[in-house]
């Protein structure tokens, strides 16, 4: 997903504000509309009303595959649309997760994360490519938001931000 993400950020259908606008609200009121309802249904039980964020993370990826056996007879923007729609959202979701899911935050490992996340910046802007090197700081970058009590989908997310992206040759494709 962060890969993904940085792409359309860099290059696709979210590289400019304009562009991303639309897919920006509706994937905000496709969070809130659901945890409102779901709030709305559970008002009364106090075990079942901590589950609000579940709905907000209702994933899109399932539209997206009926619009792929649909075709050629689905616009493109429609498809992209929805593309960019399910990346915000499922951002949107993992920052939920991270901000009301999390207990007993250790700012020391998360710090010895924002390091390491740091670290993985100064190399893409060195211009090091070397995948190997990306994925053991990674991994590290992991294991300290886990031991943080954060929650370590966000340690994904970051390191794919901080992989270099690069264009392929003319003529060839990813």
């Amino acid at each position: 997903m962060g890969l993904e993400t940085k792409r359309e950020f860099i290059d696709g259908q979210l590289s400019s504000w304009p562009r991303r606008s639309l897919p920006v609200l509706a994937a905000t009121g496709g969070m809130i509309a659901p945890a409102v309802t779901y709030v709305g249904l559970n008002a009364g039980t106090a075990a079942t009303l901590r589950g609000w964020a579940i709905p907000t993370a209702t994933d899109i990826a399932f539209a997206l595959g009926v619009l792929a056996l649909l075709g050629r007879r689905v616009p493109v923007s429609l498809k992209i649309f929805l593309t960019a729609l399910a990346i915000i959202d499922d951002l949107g979701a993992v920052a939920i997760i991270a901000a009301f899911y999390t207990a007993d935050l250790s700012f020391a490992w998360l710090s010895a994360g924002a390091a390491t996340l740091a670290a993985l910046a100064a190399l893409n802007r060195a211009g090091v490519e070397r995948l190997p090197v990306y994925l053991a700081l990674g991994l590290v970058l992991w294991l300290f938001v886990l031991k943080s009590g954060g929650h370590a989908t966000l340690a994904g997310v970051a390191l794919a931000m901080t992989i270099p992206l690069r264009q392929p040759p003319a003529g060839r494709t990813i």
